[in-house]
């Protein structure tokens, strides 16, 4: 069952229940409302019908004077029955005077036969002075009773009973529960189609949202957006939490894409540079078995060739495994290590690789970071193999504090780095301009990019064309704490 049925049903099954509640309460009001009125219009006209009894015997409302011994001056009961004000009560009253035992004894129209009813708990009520209501059959009718005792000297005289049918009260009512219940079923049937369109208008950003969803799995398009115009209530802010979300997905989507693209040139840049080294040693091995052998000095060039490939290979994955640790991050220590200790050993290891280029050193003492010692020369001593590569005057290295950072600096003089190949420099396996007789993967530079990173710094490269290259690496300094 879907959410807009449910609110739809709940909407209408509210209102039917108020309804049926509404139409309850009315028609209890009504039918107690014309049973009251009708009960004191017949209270009314019973007693009129009992102070014209009383007068028929001329001494009402008063105790008749006791008579002589063997006396009684009262006319009879049954004369009442000839009295023309008697007969003159209105026709859609029913009027009988019952004696002391519930006998008739007068009605207007001198019928005996038509005595009303009374029950047995009736009659001892008006015996004990109390008024008696009652609904009864009569004649296939339904009847409201009123029966009034007549009292003198705290004896029952006569009965007076008021009858009226309840037809019109009945029919009325009838009709009253009928028109509410057609109006009922009118009224929740037009309800439910309203609240059918309502909920249908309430839920339609949700049927778009949903709509947008489908679209996205089904076409992988995280650019599209729901589109809502409304107020700002919940399903409104449920369209803005979905529209951040897609963006939020767009961006991881758009990440991960550019990791695998960069996975796939990295793998694809991994086995060409290690293609080369593999066939040169398998052609090398192949020549070394060929029949007759090759003469001694051939077969030790064939193996010197191996040995160098084999190095270079080595050399790859061990800066390989190098770079997958530096991505690893978490791995690096954070300690307090001294800056310029460390430059100084990188130095004098960078001039045993190229002993006629000069190293010029302007390195401040007590210069110290929170990083990891072994990355910091391992940066140290990339940049200094990569200036010693691509350069060829003399190298500066720069070592101070600049504005709360530990500044390390790496000049070279040489060709320098076109624009348009600056941007990827820190790319993995780039290596620019770079010919066949420069040596290396062009993996040194984002091993360094890598390793700063993980130390919290920062690393940029400044190159002019035709006059050299300049590395910034800054490194947030070490501040002891106090005391």
């Amino acid at each position: 069952m879907s959410i807009r049925l449910r609110l739809t049903l709940l909407y209408t099954l509210i209102l039917a229940l108020t309804l049926l509640l509404f139409g309850a309460a009315l028609y209890t009001v009504q039918a107690q409302g014309t049973l009251n009125a009708l009960k004191e219009d017949l209270s009314r006209s019973g007693e009129n019908t009992v102070q014209m009894v009383l007068r028929f015997y001329r001494d009402a409302p008063m105790v008749p004077p006791e008579p002589p011994p063997g006396e009684d001056h009262r006319p009879p009961l049954q004369d009442l029955s000839t009295e023309p004000a008697f007969q003159q009560l209105r026709e859609r009253e029913i009027v009988r005077v019952l004696n002391a035992e519930g006998a008739l004894i007068a009605t207007p129209f001198a019928a005996a036969s038509e005595a009303l009813p009374l029950s047995a708990e009736g009659l001892e009520a008006l015996r004990n002075q109390e008024i008696w209501w009652e609904s009864a059959s009569w004649e296939e009718t339904r009847l409201l009773i009123y029966n009034r005792p007549v009292m003198v000297a705290d004896e029952l005289i006569f009965i007076v009973q008021t009858a009226r049918p309840l037809t019109e009260r009945e029919a009325s009512l009838r009709t009253l529960s009928r028109t509410l219940l057609i109006a009922g079923v009118l009224t929740t049937v037009i309800a439910f189609g309203i609240g059918w369109a309502l909920a249908g208008a309430a839920l339609r950003p949700i049927h778009r949202i949903t709509q947008t969803a489908q679209a996205i799995g089904r076409e992988s398009d995280f650019s599209r957006r729901v589109d809502y115009v409304g107020p700002d209530d919940e399903i409104g802010r449920l369209a803005k939490t979905f529209n951040a979300m897609l963006v939020r997905l767009e961006e991881a989507y758009r990440t991960v894409s550019e990791t695998l693209n960069l996975q796939r040139d990295f793998v694809a840049d991994v086995s060409h540079e290690l293609r080369t080294p593999l066939t040169t040693i398998r052609g090398n091995l192949a020549l070394l078995r060929r029949t007759p052998p090759l003469p001694e000095a051939e077969r030790g060039e064939i193996l010197a060739d191996a040995e160098v490939e084999s190095e270079r290979m080595t050399r790859l994955v061990n800066n390989l495994l190098l770079l997958a640790r530096a991505d690893a991050g978490p791995s690096l220590k954070k300690v307090p290590v001294a800056v310029t200790q460390v430059m100084v050993e990188a130095c004098r290891q960078a001039r045993q690789l190229d002993r006629q280029r000069e190293i010029v050193e302007h390195i401040f003492k007590d210069v110290t970071i929170l990083g990891d010692r072994d990355a910091l020369k391992q940066i140290a001593l990339i940049l200094l193999d990569n200036a010693l590569k691509h350069s060829q005057g003399p190298i500066t290295v720069v070592v101070r504090v600049e504005d709360s950072s530990a500044l390390l600096e790496v000049r070279d003089v040489g060709p320098g780095i076109p624009p348009d190949l600056l941007p990827h420099v820190f790319d993995r396996f780039h290596r620019g301009q770079a010919n066949s007789n420069t040596p290396g993967f062009g993996l040194g530079l984002p091993i360094a990019k890598t390793l700063v990173e993980g130390c919290n710094g920062a690393i940029a490269i400044e190159s002019v064309p035709g006059q050299g290259s300049v590395v910034r690496v800054r490194f947030p300094l070490w501040v002891e704490p106090s005391a």
